[in-house]
C-alpha cells in the first residue's frame, strides 16, 4: 500500500490505478478537499498498513504522477506562496490588525489560497479580505485562525530532545496540560525547561504522568514519619525514577534510602520539613524569576483551534 502525508504529516492511503507505475518517493498529484495538491508518495511497511486499514482511514484520490511540466509549476507555486505571504503581511500592517501571519499556501491547481494566522483575540478582517480579493483575483481566499500549538505543528522543527516535534509527526490531538504535571514529576519549574517552541507546556509532560502517579502510590507519602537504618526520620521528598525516598533525620541531615528499606511508623515525628522545597527539589535549586507567571504557559482557548 502507498500513502501520502498531508498537513501535519498525517498519513492517508492512496489507491494507485492498475497500469500506473509509482515508486517510493515519487511526487504525485492528488485530489483533496482543498483542491489538487502535490505530495510525495510513500510505500508503507506492513505494520502501518494494517493500522490504517483497522482505523479505516479514507483513501486520497490519485490523479497522476508529476510530469516535468508539473515540477516547473510546483516551483512556481513555491514562489507564489512567498509573494502571497508578503502581500498579505503588508495589508495586515496597513489595517493595523493584531494577527500574526504564519503561512500562505496555494493549492496546486491555484484555485484556492489559504492564509494561516494566530491572534490573541478574534479578528475583524472584513476590510482585509476586501483588499485581498483585489490582489488575489480569480482564486478562493481562506483565512484560518489557528492556535500557537497548531502553528508549531504546521511549521515543524526539533524539540529539546533533538527529535522532530511530536505535534508534526505522530500527535493528532492536543491534550490539556497544566503546571501540576511538571510539579508531580519534579520537573525544573522554569520556562526554558518545561515549555516548548510554541510557548506552552511540553506535550510530553503527559506521556509518563500516569506512571509517576501509580509509582508514587506505592511509596511512603511526603511528611510521614518513618524508620530507617539510621534511625527515625520524616519523609521530605520522593525520587520516582530511582525509587528512592529522601528522609530528614533527627540530626537535621537529609539522606536517600531505597523505598523498600523505609518503614512508615504511626508515631508522630517532631521534625520540621519544607515540603515544597524538598518535594520539588529542582525548583528549589534553581533561581526562579518571580516576575514570570508560570500559569501563562498552560493551555488556553488560543493554544489549539484544530483549524488546520
Amino acid at each position: 500500500m502507498f500513502a501520502v502525508k498531508l498537513v501535519k504529516n498525517k498519513q492517508y492511503p492512496i489507491d494507485i490505478p492498475e497500469g500506473i507505475e509509482v515508486r517510493h518517493g515519487d511526487m504525485v498529484i492528488v485530489q483533496t478537499d482543498k483542491g489538487e495538491e502535490a505530495v510525495q508518495v510513500y510505500l508503507l511497511p506492513p505494520q502501518v498498513e494494517s493500522i490504517l486499514k483497522r482505523k479505516k482511514v479514507p483513501s486520497i484520490p490519485f490523479l497522476r504522477v508529476m510530469t516535468n511540466e508539473d515540477y516547473k509549476e510546483y516551483e512556481n507555486i513555491k514562489i507564489m506562496n512567498q509573494e502571497g505571504y508578503k502581500n498579505c503581511l503588508e495589508l495586515i500592517k496597513k489595517h493595523n490588525l493584531q494577527m500574526n501571519l504564519i503561512q500562505c499556501s496555494y493549492t496546486f491547481d491555484k484555485r484556492k489560497v489559504t492564509f494561516y494566522y494566530t491572534a490573541p483575540e478574534r479578528v475583524d478582517f472584513r476590510e482585509l479580505l476586501k483588499d485581498l480579493t483585489k490582489v488575489f483575483r480569480r482564486v478562493r481566499i481562506d483565512l484560518k485562525h489557528i492556535g500557537v500549538r497548531d502553528e508549531t505543528s504546521l511549521c515543524g522543527g526539533n524539540g529539546l530532545c533533538g527529535r522532530p516535534f511530536c505535534c508534526c509527526t505522530f500527535k493528532r490531538q492536543f491534550d490539556s496540560i497544566n503546571i501540576k504535571l511538571a510539579h508531580d514529576q519534579s520537573m525544573p519549574i522554569t520556562p526554558s525547561k518545561i515549555s516548548g517552541t510554541c510557548g506552552r507546556l511540553l506535550c510530553c509532560l503527559n506521556y509518563e504522568y500516569k506512571n509517576y502517579i501509580e509509582t508514587a502510590k506505592e511509596m511512603v507519602p511526603i511528611g510521614s514519619g518513618v524508620m530507617t537504618a539510621e534511625g527515625v526520620g520524616r519523609v521530605c521528598g520522593l525520587n520516582i525514577l530511582t525509587n528512592k525516598i529522601s528522609v530528614k533525620l533527627s540530626d537535621g541531615k537529609i539522606k536517600e534510602f531505597p523505598s523498600d528499606e523505609v518503614e512508615m511508623i504511626d508515631t508522630d515525628v517532631n521534625i520540621e520539613i519544607d515540603i515544597n522545597a524538598s518535594n520539588y527539589k529542582y525548583a528549589s535549586m534553581q533561581q526562579i524569576d518571580e516576575n514570570i507567571d508560570i500559569n501563562q504557559f498552560e493551555d488556553d482557548r488560543n493554544s489549539s483551534t484544530g483549524n488546520i
